[in-house]
This record gives structure tokens, sequence and C-alpha cells, in this order.
């Protein structure tokens, strides 16, 4: 095998929401960076996977870092200036360009690589920032509590690397870095015995049992008089078409299916697929959800299509568990996961039930020109939960539950406020079904800080969390998993690997003493970090 080597001062592997993030905040402070990304596209959650962003209902006034709201700003800008929008949708303060009711921003996966781009360009002319597509890591190599180098392979040359850097940044997908650099880690559901959650696994912890992934794709819908895109049954049609979920509490019945478990109460609720079908009062139609093309925004016949992404109850994927398991049972579930995607679609074409008595929606079709890949699915699934750091400071459900802390929705109330914050956040605590076959967990949170101590390992000195793989439970994963917080997570990480480079202390002693931790909060709300909320209350 040829080996190459390289050296660099940070490096950041994952270019997902929170790697991007994290190498905006290290080339700011003049650090060299190189940020590897195993897909072609730098984003994650945003782009690769094709989720729309979910976000707090304060965000456009505050709630997030100054960078995330340039991202978005930065979207907006984009359509503005290279999109045909009505006089009326340019001057929409607020332009969510799918007006999807998921988010105030709504926009198409390439809108926000384009932007990221924009973003990352100043730090790619300094020579500060090298991005490697295509590539992932395959082994570290550590020297105690220090983590020296970490190997990666590009998927299309099979090029090896070895690059030594002194801040090594894991913002994988999954903390594929952990198991590699023999960092300790938490994997699943805790018992209540571990950490006193209330709402905790009541018997011995359960490693295997994460919430489920997704793996979306982008739909459109050809309106013309006897459109017809119906293809071939994907391959497991039959047994995606008949699956009930064995969950606890029950599921609704079929997986495919228009009912599902409404996340909060668990009741029974039937949706309709398209706007005008709602016509009873509080009717929800799954096609404005995450809605990513408007035509409304537009002058007549300029977008006759429009465009959703599909990331429904209904093709969660529930069956595996892809976290340390081998290579080929990972391949396996990932492939099922492709096949439920494909078999919804699939279904709603030829059999989803209409309100007109009718059956399917043939002018549906998939649209892989939005999701840059062969067949519309995304170029990687959505992982909404990781392996997770035995950290400094675990956050559990006491320190940001409303029921936990005794605190009533409505009333005015924050999380813990931790002293040593890097950020703050804000989002229900909500578990999807898990592939331990845990129906939702859906229950109200308090807006929450990001503490300094969850992103810094027990023992481990230079490797820092940069996604979702940072000291929560499996519950407050739930909360703590969403575009703006695990942005911020990347951001605070990257900007606390360079502040170490510049003063030569480590995270450790930048937590421990209050000089450093002041000084380093201090940088973060000069790089235009939120620290605290302002007098909000429990959503």
């Amino acid at each position: 095998m040829d080996l190459r080597e390289r050296q660099t001062e940070i490096l950041i592997v994952g270019g997902g929401t929170g790697g991007v993030a994290a190498a905006l905040a290290a080339t700011s402070m003049g650090m060299r960076v190189i940020l590897t990304e195993p897909t072609r596209w730098l984003g994650g959650q945003l782009t690769s996977q094709g989720v729309p962003p979910d976000e707090h209902r304060w965000i456009e006034q505050f709630g997030c870092t100054r960078r995330y709201r340039e991202f978005r700003n930065g979207v907006r800008g984009f359509y503005r200036s290279h999109y045909p929008l009505t006089p009326e949708a340019h001057a929409t303060p607020y332009l969510n360009p799918g007006n999807g009711t998921v988010s105030r921003l709504c926009h198409e996966p390439h809108v926000a690589v384009a932007v990221i781009e924009q973003m990352l360009a100043p730090a790619r002319s300094r020579g500060l920032l090298e991005t490697w597509h295509l590539t992932e890591p395959i082994s570290a190599q550590t020297d105690g509590d220090t983590v020296r180098s970490v190997t990666v392979r590009n998927r299309e040359t099979g090029t090896v690397t070895e690059v030594r850097a002194r801040y090594i940044l894991d913002a994988t997908e999954l903390g594929d870095l952990l198991p590699m650099a023999g960092v300790e880690y938490v994997t699943g559901a805790e018992s209540q015995a571990d950490t006193g959650e209330p709402h905790a696994t009541p018997g011995p912890a359960q490693p295997g049992n994460v919430q489920g992934l997704t793996w979306c794709f982008a739909m459109g819908y050809d309106r013309r008089p006897g459109a017809n895109h119906v293809g071939d049954r994907p391959e497991q049609y039959y047994r995606w078409r008949t699956y009930v979920p064995a969950l606890t509490p029950a599921w609704t019945g079929r997986m495919l299916d228009w009912t599902y478990s409404h996340p909060i109460d668990l009741s029974a609720r039937t949706p309709v697929l398209l706007p005008e079908e709602a016509r009873d009062p509080g009717t929800f139609a799954l096609w404005t959800y995450r809605r990513i093309i408007h035509s409304g925004y537009y002058a007549d016949g300029v977008m006759p299509e429009e465009v959703t992404i599909v990331n429904w109850p209904q093709n969660d994927y529930l069956e595996g568990n892809i976290i340390d398991a081998t290579p080929e049972d990972q391949s396996r579930f990932l492939s099922d996961a492709r096949q439920l995607s494909l078999s919804l679609f699939h279904w709603m074409q030829t059999e989803a039930p209409r309100p007109d008595g009718g059956t399917g929606y043939p002018g549906l079709r998939l649209r892989p020109d939005i999701m840059g890949t062969p067949d519309g699915l995304a170029m990687a699934p959505y992982i909404r939960e990781a392996r997770r750091i035995r950290a400094s400071v675990t956050v559990t459900e006491a320190h940001v539950g409303a029921t936990a802390r005794g605190v009533a929705r409505g009333a005015p109330a924050i999380g813990e406020a931790f002293a040593d914050s890097v950020g703050i956040g804000c989002y229900r605590i909500d578990l999807h079904p898990s592939t331990g076959l845990d129906n939702y967990i859906d229950i109200d949170s308090l807006p929450f800080t990001i503490p300094l101590g969850a992103l810094i390992p027990q023992r481990v000195r230079n490797l820092l969390p940069a996604c979702k793989n940072l000291g929560t439970t499996h519950i407050t994963n739930g909360c703590y998993r969403l575009h703006p917080v695990e942005w911020n997570i990347g951001e605070a990480s990257g900007l606390l690997a360079a502040h170490c480079l510049a003063t030569g202390a480590e995270p450790h002693q930048v937590r421990a003493v209050s000089q450093r931790l002041g000084d380093f909060q201090a940088l973060c709300m000069r790089q235009g970090f939120e620290l605290a909320w302002p007098a909000v209350h429990a959503v």
C-alpha cells in the first residue's frame, strides 16, 4: 500500500453541518485545517442528507451563532439573486424558499452547498483550508492520551493518507473516530440507574437501542393530465408493503399507510398528501411539511412542479443499528433503509388511497437532479444518533427536561444555566422510534446551553466532538441533535482547538481555570456566539 503523509494544525474528519462550522471557526483564527468528507457535498444534514433545517421558534431573532445566521441569510440571498421570484416573494424579509411548515427556511440542498462553499472560499484563498471529498477514516494512531494521526482513504481513487495534526475533531455522523482512537464512548439507551432520567430505560442499559435512521428522497409531482412516472417495483416492495413495526407502545398498523402514531401522544393521525386535499379543518398535508420548491413564489408556468423532501414517519428505518455493526450488517441495514424509502415512494404512486376514492398518484416522480444522485435518494442517510463521548459533563434530562425540572409549558424558564456555556439551543426532546422498538418519546424541553464540559473527553487531550457525539444521553440527544445546535457544537469545537493552539492551553485546562474559561467565552462572544438565553419558555 502506498501510504502518503500530511501534516496540519487541525484535522476535521467529517464535513457535515458541524464539520463545516468547525472549519469556519478554526480558519478564522488563522489555523491550517484539513477537512475530510465521505460524500461529494459538504453540509451533512443540510445537503447530502437532504433535511431542511429543524429550528426553534425564535430563530429569526436570536438563538444561534452569527455564522449560522450568515448561512441562513446566504440561502435567502442566493434565491433573491439567482431565482426568478415574484416581486412579492423577493421582498419577503424572512423568505422561506419552499414555504414548508417544518422550518422557516425550507430550501434545496444544492443551494446550501453553494452557500457553504461561498462561506469557506476566503479560507481556501488564504491557503488555510483543504477539503478532501469522498474520503473516510480507516484508523487512528495514539500515544497515551493523545491522538497523533488519522489515516484516511479516498473511496474513489483508493489513495491512503496518514494525517498528523495537533488537534483532531470528530465530525463524523456516527462518531467513527472514537473507537479508532480508543476514546471512551457510550451508545444507545442508558438505564434509569445510570442517569436518573425519568424517560430512560427502566431496566438494563441498551447500547444497541438508537433512534432509527431515514433515507430521505426528493419527490416532485407532475400535474399534467395523464402523467405517469411509475417504474419497476423495488426489490423489497412486498416486504415493506406489509411491514408492521413491533413497537411499544404499539404503532397504528402498517408502516406504509397514511396513518401513523402522533409523536407526542401516540394517537392515530391520518394526514393527506396534497394541499388541495386538506379540505377539513385541521387536516395536515404531508406535501407542505418539507416542501423545498413552492410554485406560488414564481409567475405562472415558471416553476410548474413543486418538490418536497420525504422524511416522514413512514420511512424511518428501525430494523437494524449501524453503529458498531459488522461491515456486512451495516451494508445490509443501509440497503434495507433505501429499499424502505423506495417502497414508500412506489406505494404512493400505485396503492396509496386518495380522498376522492381512487388509489395512487402516478404523477409523482423522484428528483435525482435535486439530490445530486442517480435515483433521487439523498447521498447519505439522515443519522439522528451517534456514539457519544464519555465527557467531562454529560447533559441529562434533569438539566433540560421541563417536567424533570418542574416547569409547565408556557412558564418562563430555561434549562440548566451551565457556567461554562459555549452556546445555546432549543428543541423538544424528540426521539423517533428506535431500533430497540420503542415508539416515539417526544416531551417538553427547556431552551438550553451547551456546556464546554460536554465537548471535552474525560481522558483524551486533543480530540474533540464536533457533531452529535458530545456528552449527552440517549434522551437529551433528542434535543441536541438538530441543525443549529450541531452547527454551534462544531463551531465551538473548532474555535476551542484554535484557541488552544494559540494559547498553549489544553481543553481541560481552559475549562478548569476560571481566567482561561472567561477568556475563551469572551472569544466566543466576539465571534458571534450567544451564551445565554433571554426570557423564554418551555417548548
